[in-house]
């Protein structure tokens, strides 16, 4: 282990090196005029990332003594959704984005149609990974992990947070975490709904691992909107509390800087307090929340 690095740096690197060798694997290639679009897909999915919702599914796993090999799978199917997700975020009917993660955006590093296509090509290839008899010899326990991701990524998870999202939220912050629940955090929580369909956990294991999913992504969303709020209030020269925040109503805009600042500490220590079931089993998972709270974005 080399110096200012912990244990948890070296266990987030492993599954992130683990998820890319199997996604490298899974992935098509093509020689023919389709050949664009396989670049492109396997460009955004690839990528630099520390590839967290798989990190969190492979360490619950390991927690229930799930088999690595379907837990791994189901975490590439996510990676997948993950990765199109992004695409179709920077398009510029969307954010409008020319970078990402330090690279140019996949509509920028090919063109709009290609980048289009691509995250259409990795939403399907994410479940064509979860269905193969590969993933798990129950027909019945791939169908119901097809099932929870076709929940968690569409109009009742993400595509209809991010819908929300565009029209407006209100200002009620009820409704704002409602709109991040299904944005942010349905995709983090299936992360841990597929050790716990695999591994057969409990309605309490269950239930606690979910409210950590849940305080978690929460935080994490609220960190990414501090982070834009800054960097708005840069560009223009204003304060935090008179940035416009992109014109988005969130956590920020309402509370204030501060008071936001407050809450994210408050949920950290909440979603922390869902793994007290699980003691030391879950201590790479506890450690994880200000690893995660830091890097958000």
């Amino acid at each position: 282990m080399t110096s200012g690095r912990s244990r948890l740096d070296d266990r987030i690197d492993a599954a992130a090196d683990l998820v890319t060798v199997a996604l490298d694997e899974l992935l098509p290639r093509a020689d023919g005029p389709e050949h664009r679009l396989t670049e492109a897909m396997r460009y955004a999915a690839l990528g630099p990332g520390k590839r967290l919702r798989p990190f969190f599914a492979l360490e619950a796993g390991r927690m229930f003594d799930a088999p690595e090999r379907p837990v791994l799978r189901a975490a590439c199917a996510l990676e997948c959704v993950h990765a199109y997700s992004l695409i179709h975020d920077d398009l510029p009917c969307m954010d409008n984005d020319d970078l990402r993660r330090g690279r140019p955006t996949v509509h920028r590093a090919y063109d709009e149609a290609t980048a289009l296509l691509a995250g259409d090509a990795l939403h399907s290839a994410a479940f064509e990974i979860m269905a193969d008899p590969d993933t798990h010899d129950d027909g019945a326990v791939r169908a119901e992990l097809v099932r929870m991701l076709a929940v968690a990524a569409g109009a009742r998870g993400m595509a209809g947070g991010q819908m929300i999202d565009r029209l407006g939220v209100g200002e009620g912050l009820g409704a704002i975490a409602r709109m991040q629940r299904m944005k942010t955090g349905a995709l983090i929580a299936f992360a841990f709904e597929i050790p716990l369909v695999l591994a057969g956990a409990g309605d309490g294991e269950r239930q606690a691992l979910l409210g950590f999913a849940q305080d978690l992504g929460l935080a994490y969303q609220i960190v990414d909107d501090l982070i834009d709020s800054e960097e708005d209030a840069d560009l223009l020269g204003r304060t935090d509390s008179a940035s416009p925040d992109r014109g988005r109503v969130n956590y920020v805009t309402i509370l204030g800087a501060d008071a936001a600042r407050e809450r994210i500490d408050m949920l950290a220590a909440q979603a922390r307090s869902h793994l007290d079931l699980f003691g030391e089993r879950a201590l790479y998972l506890s450690e994880s929340v200000d690893f995660v709270l830091q890097l958000s974005a």
